[in-house]
């Protein structure tokens, strides 16, 4: 089988993006997956959960100035995977960092970028890329006629699970030229959630201007945190100020892919659903039966949400008592 190679992403704080697991899942399915990253210093948790996610192989490339560049070293670790282990494709998450390095990248090696896939398969020789566009309205098919495939992939999109393996290793210096790398001069530490990533989340809560303040948003977060979700909005509640633009789904905010998503007091606008629509199955909660919100759900319940939410978190906790 050919090699397909996954960039794999690390916070600062040295954890694997939740997008790893997705990738290497698809790079199965096209080929042997390989999982590409740049450190400082490789840890040993990192490696055994990367087998734990279906990597055959590891490369990983090391560079003590990593912590200090924008994005270069991992475009080097990619670049000098490519050169060693000549693939058939490169997969990256549709990422703010992933979108910026598999362009790079596509660049560099003179090859053809596919953004934003929400399905990739070969057809003989020829790989094609499934997207979504239009808000979901249609699904349309791209192909790299030529050069190296560097596709980013939507994430929550992939569904496809790889089987543990026990990684081989590859770790070798990163020769990163300092004069063309932007550089980390600072950062400022933010306080993150317990809950899961929004973009990664396999259930979200989100709730709208039907929630009618910030003081009762709370109930969207207490619905998310008994089905251990993540917490979303429409704009029109971001707008309103009860809750951070971060939570923001839609065409201007982020765009989810999760097995649940529950609609809580929101309208459903066109630029929500473009942001939505694709989850698996769509709860919806709202007291206008004539709702967009609707047209797109798969269960939809007509009634007053802090009646409904308040009934249905007492349900669920009863059953996992």
């Amino acid at each position: 089988m050919s090699n397909v190679l996954i960039l794999v992403e690390v916070s600062p704080a040295g954890t694997i993006a939740g997008s790893a697991r997705e990738l290497l899942g698809l790079a199965s399915t096209l080929g042997t997956p390989i999982a590409v990253l740049a450190t400082a210093h490789l840890e040993t948790g990192v490696v055994s959960q990367l087998g734990a996610f279906g990597a055959q192989h590891i490369f990983a490339g090391e560079s003590e100035l990593e912590p200090t560049l924008l994005l270069t070293p991992q475009i080097e670790a990619l670049w000098q995977a490519v050169d060693e282990f000549r693939p058939s494709a490169v997969l990256a998450s549709t990422s703010v960092d992933g979108r910026e390095i598999a362009a790079r990248l596509a660049a560099r090696a003179d090859g053809a970028l596919l953004a934003d896939a929400v399905g990739v398969r070969w057809e003989g020789e020829r790989m094609v890329a499934t997207h979504s566009v239009f808000g979901g309205s249609y699904a349309v098919e791209s192909t790299a006629k030529g050069g190296l495939p560097v596709v980013t992939v939507r994430p929550g999109a992939v569904e496809t699970r790889a089987p543990a393996a026990i990684a081989e290793m590859t770790v070798g210096p990163l020769t990163v030229d300092v004069r063309t790398a932007g550089v980390i001069e600072g950062s400022t530490s933010v306080v993150t959630s317990s809950r899961p990533d929004l973009r990664t989340a396999d259930k979200v809560v989100s709730g709208g201007r039907g929630m009618g303040s910030k003081q009762n948003f709370a109930l969207v977060e207490e619905l998310a945190d008994v089905l251990n979700a993540a917490v979303g909005a429409s704009r029109a509640a971001v707008d309103a100020g009860y809750v951070h633009q971060s939570s923001q789904v839609g065409q201007t905010g982020v765009t989810v892919t999760p097995q649940l998503y529950v609609a809580l007091g929101i309208s459903g606008a066109i630029q929500h659903r473009a942001g939505m629509q694709m989850a698996k199955t769509i709860v919806a909660i709202n007291s206008d039966e004539s709702a967009p919100i609707f047209d797109v759900a798969d269960f939809g319940i007509v009634g007053d949400v802090f009646t409904v939410v308040p009934q249905l978190i007492q349900a669920i906790e009863s059953r996992s008592a």
